[in-house]
């Protein structure tokens, strides 16, 4: 029997408080650790990761399961992922080894996220400017993956709707073209038990997808983009439930 409304929207009160407490108290911890390693500064947010996950699943009732693990070479790669929600912004750091995202420049203005973050060595891109954002992921791109670091993109660049899909950017493309490292194709539902711009959180399990590498060898940036992409949205029609 499915929770009635009120009884949600009291569990997403619940998660909503500490969420966004939690985010201040571990970004003013990693501005303390700014002195040590990135690895030691990765590990802090490991935990915070493990507590947030094991909070909404005591809260709302939201676990998830993952299908393809074995997929995840030992060495690094470039992370192509669905985006649906602020859900996977979380899980893919506790799916994946060590990894940097790509971001938007404006999110490191965002007081204590922001900064947490831009410690992290995210690779900030510019909105709108175009070849030279390319060109900052490919130069910072090759930089992090040779330092054995995975990097986390989002080609749709922004949250799209469960049941819709985005236009596929094809920056990472072109990174794993000219770096030689290979894509993971990463689908999942998230959006549909934490939509996006929604306070109420859905119990339920979120299916996660992760494909097999995608070699960039021998392969143009387009064809690249186009294997990673169909694959994604091809997996999207078989676990996406709200159509």
């Amino acid at each position: 029997m499915s929770a009635s409304y009120p009884v949600l929207w009291l569990r997403s009160l619940a998660f909503w408080i500490v969420f966004p407490l939690s985010i201040v108290i571990y970004a003013c911890l990693l501005l303390v650790t700014f002195p040590l390693s990135l690895r030691a500064r990765w590990a802090l947010l490991q935990s915070w990761v493990h507590f947030i996950l094991w909070w909404l699943r005591v809260t709302c009732n939201l676990t998830h399961e993952v299908h393809g693990r074995e997929n995840i070479p030992d060495g690094a790669g470039i992370v192509f992922a669905k985006h649906q929600s602020t859900w996977e912004t979380i899980a893919l750091q506790l799916i994946f080894p060590q990894q940097v995202w790509v971001a938007k420049r404006e999110l490191m203005w965002i007081p204590f996220f922001g900064w947490g973050l831009a410690l992290m060595k995210c690779i900030a891109i510019k909105r709108g400017s175009g070849r030279a954002a390319v060109r900052q992921l490919v130069t910072q791109g090759k930089q992090r993956l040779q330092e054995g670091l995975w990097i986390v993109i989002f080609p749709e660049g922004t949250r799209v709707p469960p049941g819709q899909a985005g236009q596929y950017r094809i920056g990472g493309a072109i990174l794993a073209e000219q770096s030689g490292y290979p894509i993971l194709p990463v689908a999942h539902n998230a959006g549909e038990y934490w939509p996006r711009r929604s306070f109420i959180k859905k119990p339920g399990v979120i299916q996660v997808r992760i494909g097999k590498p995608i070699s960039s060898a021998g392969k143009s940036a387009q064809e690249i983009h186009s294997d990673a992409a169909g694959w994604i949205e091809q997996q999207m029609s078989k676990i996406t439930t709200l159509q």
